[in-house]
């Protein structure tokens, strides 16, 4: 059943369930979680690669933890030449993008006379990428991982992503690493690959940050470490929003609301539109496209049609776009007739696309934008992965006499109102040491 909803007639209730999605509880993992990351702390390797056994290879071993170079080489022999080709190109786009966002790498400003104040930008010392491999491969993140975290200038770069049942790495993940100049990546998956690149064991080396999108599994490992390490962006489950008018094609919108729905029962899709012809074409239109499509995802697609998606119909473009606004979503398409005036009015969204030309597989692959996005409304104050994510900034400052003289009465009247005579010492005796 593909649910079909009237904004102005959602009870409140339901409109709270639909901008909630599928918020997956993740508190009755947290136990194994802490179990995982106390006997990997303490026992390093040995953990790893039982818990490796346990949940995703039963024969793998120790030697098997880290990529060799016969994996890489076998990796592209193992590859359709276009595959690599697609790759090679995607890489290309993604890290032109990312250059761009690269800032000065230090900057100065002067706020008054012998008053100097700026900016000094530097890589992060060492990240853990996390590339999930789930049912398939992900070559894509893979590139949207590493792209930033190469442009941005990180010393270290590893990689964690899960075996195969045989116990070796995607073959098209390492093929995407090694284009993008990652040579280091460890072979193992969920609780275990994030408190180890947390801990540090003696083969996998701890880091500052760790980012990258997981399962339920690897967010219970994240909340769990946070403090410990640097987790990075909240990205759950997909979502995705299709914005349209009447002037759309119905069998261009119904294609692209499959799109995130595909991913798993827990993703959400929604098709938001004033036009009750376009939205009632649409509904009429899906259940042909999805029979088209191989069983597990159509099942996929029709658990979330009918439980965190489906069609809102609205009264108006701007109360199609204030839900948009109020939803935050992950993914969201523009398909309307004038889709850069409307842009002016979206405020949140991971990633917005403009145009009928411009679907979200384009931008997932290749169009260059980072595809790693805030999921679950937290498009409101994050941001897509970027160079940023692998960057920090340190203030700098410096004052000249002249300067300091102006600064000095007041840095000590603003000392002794909060209460910290040991700052209005700092100044006033310095006064007396300098002779001012």
């Amino acid at each position: 059943m593909i649910q079909f909803w009237e904004l102005n007639k959602i009870s409140t209730e339901e409109r709270a369930r639909i901008l909630r999605r599928a918020e997956k509880d993740i508190s009755d993992l947290l136990p194994l979680a802490q179990e995982v990351a106390a006997r990997i702390r303490t026992e390093g390797d040995t953990a790893v690669v039982d818990y490796t056994r346990r949940f995703d290879a039963p024969e793998f071993e120790a030697p098997m933890l880290r990529a060799s170079d016969e994996d890489f080489a076998n990796a592209r022999k193992t590859l359709e030449p276009e595959v690599i080709e697609a790759i090679e190109a995607a890489y290309s786009n993604i890290h032109r993008f990312h250059e761009e966002q690269m800032p000065e790498p230090m900057w100065f400003t002067e706020v008054r006379p012998g008053i100097m104040a700026g900016e000094k930008v530097t890589p992060v010392a060492s990240v853990g990428l996390y590339v999930p491999r789930g049912k398939g491969a992900f070559p894509s993140v893979m590139l949207m991982l590493a792209v930033p975290a190469k442009v941005a200038g990180v010393p270290r770069v590893v990689v964690v992503t899960p075996p195969t049942p045989e116990g070796k790495a995607d073959a098209a993940s390492l093929v995407a690493a090694e284009v993008c100049g990652i040579d280091e990546v460890y072979v193992v998956g969920g609780m275990q690959a994030v408190a180890a690149l947390a801990y540090g064991t003696e083969s996998i080396p701890k880091v500052d940050k760790i980012i990258g999108p997981g399962s339920s599994y690897v967010s219970a490992a994240k909340r769990l470490l946070y403090g410990t390490v640097d987790v990075g962006l909240p990205a759950g489950p997909s979502e995705s929003i299709i914005l349209t008018d009447e002037h759309i094609d119905p069998r261009l919108a119904a294609l692209d609301l499959l799109v995130e729905a595909e991913h798993g029962p827990d993703s959400a899709a929604l098709l938001i539109t004033h036009s009750r012809e376009v939205a009632e074409r649409v509904r009429a239109i899906l259940p042909d496209y999805i029979a088209e499509l191989p069983q597990w995802r159509a099942d996929f697609i029709n658990t979330v049609l009918s439980n965190y998606g489906g069609i809102i119909l609205t009264e108006s473009l701007e109360e199609s776009i204030a839900f948009v606004n109020e939803y935050a979503p992950e993914h969201l398409e523009v398909l309307v007739q004038e889709p850069f005036i409307a842009l002016n009015k979206i405020k949140n969204a991971g990633e917005i696309l403009l145009g009928h030309m411009t679907p979200i597989p384009t931008a997932n692959y290749c169009l260059g934008l980072n595809a790693i996005l805030p999921t679950g409304g937290f498009a409101r104050t994050f941001s897509s992965v970027s160079v940023w994510d692998f960057l920090k900034r340190s203030g700098i400052g410096y004052l000249s006499r002249e300067g300091y003289a102006q600064l000095q009465a007041i840095t000590a009247k603003l000392a002794d109102y909060e209460g910290f005579p040991a700052h209005a010492m700092a100044i006033r005796k310095r006064n007396e040491i300098l002779g001012l």
